[in-house]
């Protein structure tokens, strides 16, 4: 899942990045509401957290435009506002969510993901390849009925995997999704994280899930 922070407060916005890399999130920053619009018409992301004091364009502005140019990224507005007519207007102008700080982080997170499962068609659909399967709601992975665990990383690039099984994915895509914007495209982070997979999926069973595609990436099958 890529994440896109607005925050202009620079020591929140490294916290909140921070925590949720530790989850597996890519996270990318912007730090007023103009570069904010520029990034988020620019790039898919599965959800932005908006704060809505911004300089250049306030958050609601950014949410009002987003709307207006029919985007459908998830939005979660944080405010320090708690009154029910300032969260009527934010939900009215296009928010999906809202958080009053200060705030848990661990709320935070709890209601990013129910926007991801939100704008999911079926939420609670189980990804299945074989005898692997991967529930997004719970986070667990099994193969054969036995339960494997996964490093956040990890089970973010083993789920971009899965729900385009069957397809061929390059690495500049898996590291757009799973990683920030400040990934270096010359590094080989992503085969380091296939690795990593194959050991906990494949080893030691005689169907291998995780194939490569010389020359072009990776792709989650049956043989």
């Amino acid at each position: 899942m890529r994440i896109l922070v607005v925050e202009d407060e620079g020591k929140l916005a490294r916290v909140l990045r921070q925590g949720m890399e530790e989850q597996g999130y890519a996270v990318d920053l912007a730090n007023d509401g103009k570069e904010a619009l520029e990034m988020a018409l620019a790039t898919d992301y599965d959800c932005v957290v908006l704060d809505l004091v911004l300089p250049r364009l306030s958050g609601a502005e950014v949410c009002r435009d987003l709307r207006r140019r029919e985007r459908k990224t998830p939005i979660l507005v944080l405010t320090a506002l708690s009154g029910i007519d300032e969260k009527i207007r934010l939900l009215d102008l296009g928010a999906d969510d809202y958080l009053t700080k200060p705030f848990a982080f661990a709320e935070l997170l709890a209601r990013i993901r129910a926007l991801f499962r939100r704008r999911t068609v079926e939420p609670h659909t189980i990804l299945r390849v074989a005898d692997l399967e991967l529930d997004p709601a719970s986070r667990r992975v099994s193969r054969a009925g036995q339960e494997m665990p996964l490093t956040p990383r990890e089970f973010a690039v083993l789920e971009y995997l899965m729900r385009h099984q069957g397809n061929v994915v390059t690495r500049n895509m898996i590291a757009d999704h799973v990683w920030s914007l400040d990934y270096e495209g010359g590094s080989n982070i992503v085969d380091v994280y296939i690795n990593y997979l194959r050991r906990k999926v494949d080893q030691g069973f005689q169907m291998k899930l995780i194939h490569t595609v010389r020359g072009t990436g990776y792709s989650v099958r049956e043989q």
